[in-house]
């Protein structure tokens, strides 16, 4: 997790699961973060109090409003991420925020795949047009040749369930949307991979493990990775992607996941 040097971090979906203990695990770091910004769609409503509390004490945390279903939500967002980085740009946007729904072949509804897609695929991609002029600020800024999570990247947060060659736990939960969704996100990072390489901006997937979340723990056996233990895999494969990495789908070990 050293190697991981990003002066400025966004994370999306930061009140709760992963993305509540990836701030936590950065602001852990010896060389933490210059700035952080932790992002929900309610900061002051009582799902945040975790995140209030975690970053009560730390001033380089900024707890920002951001709906990833809402185009207006992420501009705004964007704009105060902007004017607190006084010029600078930001090195490294985590696409946390998701939802799952549980619906089946014979269950889902156009709505439930529409209100999946939106938050988990149409989100990233809103996310990731805002800030991208941050991005390319930062890479232009960092002297370093190459690509990296400290220079400047964007880390889609995807699942090995909308993995087409694997299909993970379909035998304990379809959750169609959700895998519909996740498979749209990984194409969604090849994509970028592709059209901002020469900005060198890093684009990656990441499979976080089945973790023990609320979202984990929705199928009928408890998942068997701790938050703590995935979110410090997670930082610590991060620090070590580089170009060869570009475009890749990988999980909290860093271990290459088919698509």
């Amino acid at each position: 997790m050293a190697l991981l040097k990003a002066c400025s971090v966004l994370v999306t979906g930061s009140n709760r699961g992963i993305g509540l203990e990836m701030v936590r695990q950065l602001l852990e770091k010896n060389n933490r973060p210059e700035k952080i910004f932790a992002t929900c769609r309610d900061p002051k409503g009582p799902g945040a109090q975790n995140l209030r509390d975690l970053v009560a004490k730390h001033q380089e945390v900024e707890i920002l409003q951001l709906d990833t279903s809402d185009p207006s939500s992420i501009k705004n967002a964007s704009a105060r991420v902007s004017e607190r980085l006084k010029g600078s740009g930001l090195n490294l946007l985590v696409n946390n925020a998701a939802i799952l729904n549980l619906g089946t072949l014979d269950s889902e509804t156009p709505e439930g795949m529409a209100e999946v897609y939106k938050t988990n695929v149409t989100g990233p991609l809103m996310a990731s047009q805002a800030f991208l002029p941050l991005l390319k600020k930062a890479a232009q800024d960092n002297p370093q040749k190459g690509m990296s999570c400290s220079k400047a990247a964007i880390v889609n947060i995807s699942s090995e369930g909308g993995s087409i060659t694997n299909v993970l736990m379909w035998h304990l939960v379809q959750a169609l949307s959700y895998r519909c969704s996740k498979a749209a996100l990984n194409m969604l990072t090849k994509c970028q991979s592709m059209g901002y390489a020469a900005d060198e901006i890093l684009c990656i997937a990441v499979h976080p493990g089945w973790v023990q979340t609320d979202m984990g723990n929705s199928a009928s056996t408890q998942a068997p990775l701790t938050v703590d233990v995935s979110v410090r895999g997670i930082l610590n494969t991060l620090g070590h992607l580089s170009e060869k990495d570009n475009g890749t789908f990988v999980n909290w070990e860093g271990k290459v996941v088919p698509w």
